[in-house]
This record gives C-alpha cells, sequence and structure tokens, in this order.
C-alpha cells in the first residue's frame, strides 16, 4: 500500500462515486458524500482535471492547492489569498492573476 497522497476535485468524486453506484449500492457515507458532490460540483470532471494540470503549470501551485482552487474556482485575488493563508503562503501579484486567468477560462 502506498502512503502517496492524491487529490480529486470534487466533481471528480462524483464521477467516481456515481459510477460505483451504477455497480452497487452505496454506504451511507458515500451516499451523503454523493449527495454532496452532485449539489456542490461546479465543474464536470474532465474540465476540473484539465484545470488542475494547467494550474500546476504556476510556480507555488502543487497538486493539493491545484485541486482546491478547482473547487473553489476564485475570482478574486483576496478569495486565491485566503486558499494559501492557511499554510502563510504568500503570492506574487503575476502567480495570482495567472490563477485567476485560469480559472477564469474554466468558468
Amino acid at each position: 500500500m502506498s502512503d502517496e497522497k492524491h487529490y480529486v476535485t470534487l466533481s471528480e468524486a462524483r464521477k467516481m462515486l456515481e459510477e460505483v453506484h451504477e455497480e452497487r449500492e452505496l454506504s451511507y457515507e458515500q451516499s451523503l458524500a454523493l449527495q454532496h458532490a452532485q449539489k456542490f460540483a461546479k465543474l464536470d470532471p474532465e474540465k476540473a482535471k484539465k484545470m488542475v494540470e494547467e494550474l500546476m503549470e504556476i510556480d507555488a501551485v502543487n497538486e493539493y492547492y491545484a485541486t482546491k482552487i478547482a473547487e473553489i474556482l476564485p475570482t478574486h485575488p483576496d478569495d486565491v489569498r485566503a486558499i494559501f493563508a492557511t499554510d502563510k503562503i504568500v503570492l506574487q501579484l503575476s502567480q495570482m492573476e495567472g490563477i485567476l486567468e485560469v480559472v477564469r477560462k474554466y468558468i
């Protein structure tokens, strides 16, 4: 078993849960997760995955942050700052603008 983490967007999680639901009945927790994902996932899974890949090309944006950005879809620099604030990462203006440009492309 690998300790390596892999992050997925809410859209991708929704797709995975829907595929599992076609094959068998979901547990209570899985059903709740599917309902949440259906309600709050904003992009289709393929677009979300492409967005994550594109965001990861920006310095300071790893898979974790790219996934968070694809879920939240920030539209203002303050929104971007808030995503990175928990780890006290300060982005350059050019990095924030790059993130917002990618997000605008997908929404």
